[in-house]
């Protein structure tokens, strides 16, 4: 006890030492001064320690945030004098949906692709937790970051062909096609022998999911309002449904993965393909002169991927990872994200002021290849139990 006040005078003495040498330090060194103005306690004690948001995400953004994390991270972002970093671990939409549900990952912050997935996870997470994990009402946790449009990518003089310049009946004219027995020589080209159409498998992909509801969507010509029974109790839309998708010799896992192999292998693999307007923005420059023009067409009704970011309302979420999870949300609708988004990815920023004429965008760059600003009127996306049974139908009735 008689050594405590000769151990405060050393630590006083100490503290003062440290004090001037940081003040001396910052006249003589101007380089040194803001440390001048930091306080001395965060100079000899360790930084606190960050808080760390779990992101997982779908693959089709996965360069964009490669580059944006970063940049996110050196903005120096803090709660409660915390410093924010953002963990990422990538996966397909659907895989994401089903390991929140059986517990499998347990992340602050998801992104599918789509709204579609979060419809879905809506409405089954109340079976699994008691309460819905997500709330796309609630804009400041959940919403959509940026946007593409599902396409149809088709090599022009076959697609000018079967449907024209202005498709207004392109999956009615795909299904009628792909389905004749004689092929191409049906519209006077018997060398190219059949139609070949493709879309990712829509159990593993967003895509693919995307092109059976559009099918589905324009075979009973609504754009909103359907049901469970419009899919289980119409025996003319099942045979229609099942014998367009039985002619599909593969599904590909990966939209990005697909688009790639349209460019590699041209028409002796696929006549055209259903896939997102970012993928065919990303692989337009390769296509040119490899097997003809390659055109991008817009269906006759759009479905976007809009994909949402989405701050999920669980247990294992702590409030500081939740505020931590909203100011990343935040920095992906800043200009410089959004720009980037647009720019070097091809999606469609959300942020008005980033508009698609910016120069240097895609939009302009490929008009001739038939990308469009404006677009057709948007689908309804259906509630969860709806998207459910669509894919129980497929999956129980498509050959794979």
């Amino acid at each position: 006890m008689s050594n405590t006040p000769r151990l405060n005078w050393l630590v006083f003495v100490a503290f003062a030492l440290i004090s001037a040498a940081v003040f001396g330090a910052a006249i003589a060194l101007p380089t040194f001064r803001p440390l001048a103005y930091a306080p001395v306690r965060e100079l000899v004690l360790p930084p606190p320690a960050p808080i760390v948001v779990t992101l997982l995400y779908s693959t089709e953004k996965t360069d964009w945030l490669n580059e944006v994390v970063p940049e996110f991270e050196a903005t120096n972002p803090q709660v409660n004098g915390h410093p924010v970093q953002i963990k990422m671990s990538a996966t397909g939409s659907r895989e994401l949906v089903l390991a929140v549900l059986n517990g499998q990952a347990k992340p602050d912050l998801i992104s599918p692709a789509s709204s579609l997935q979060i419809s879905i996870l809506q409405d089954q997470s109340p079976n699994v937790f008691g309460h819905s994990v997500v709330n796309p009402a609630d804009t400041a946790n959940c919403r959509p970051v940026v946007r593409t449009p599902l396409v149809m990518v088709a090599w022009k003089e076959r697609a000018d062909v079967l449907w024209g310049a202005n498709p207004a009946s392109m999956w009615l004219n795909l299904h009628d096609a792909v389905v004749d027995p004689n092929g191409w020589a049906t519209y006077k080209h018997p060398e190219w022998g059949y139609v070949k159409f493709g879309h990712t498998d829509p159990l593993k992909s967003n895509s693919g999911f995307q092109a059976i509801l559009l099918m589905t969507y324009a075979y009973l010509g609504k754009t909103s309002g359907l049901t469970e029974g419009d899919i289980l109790s119409n025996a003319d839309y099942q045979k229609w449904f099942l014998q367009l998708e039985n002619s599909i010799s593969e599904f590909g896992g990966s939209t990005g993965t697909y688009m790639k192999d349209m460019v590699a292998f041209g028409p002796s693999k696929y006549d055209m393909i259903a896939v997102y307007e970012s993928a065919a923005i990303g692989q337009a420059a390769n296509a040119v002169n490899r097997y003809g023009q390659l055109q991008v067409y817009y269906p006759p009704a759009t479905l976007w991927s809009d994909h949402p970011f989405c701050v999920l309302n669980a247990d294992w979420v702590q409030p500081d990872h939740a505020q931590a999870a909203q100011k990343f949300l935040n920095y992906l609708t800043s200009q410089p994200a959004q720009s980037a988004a647009l720019l070097k990815y091809g999606f469609r920023p959300t942020l008005a002021s980033v508009g698609l004429d910016t120069p240097g965008s895609p939009y302009q760059q490929f008009a001739a290849n038939g990308f469009k600003v404006d677009l057709p009127p948007d689908v309804a996306v259906p509630p969860g139990s709806v998207l459910n049974t669509l894919l129980d139908f497929w999956s129980r009735n498509v050959k794979r």
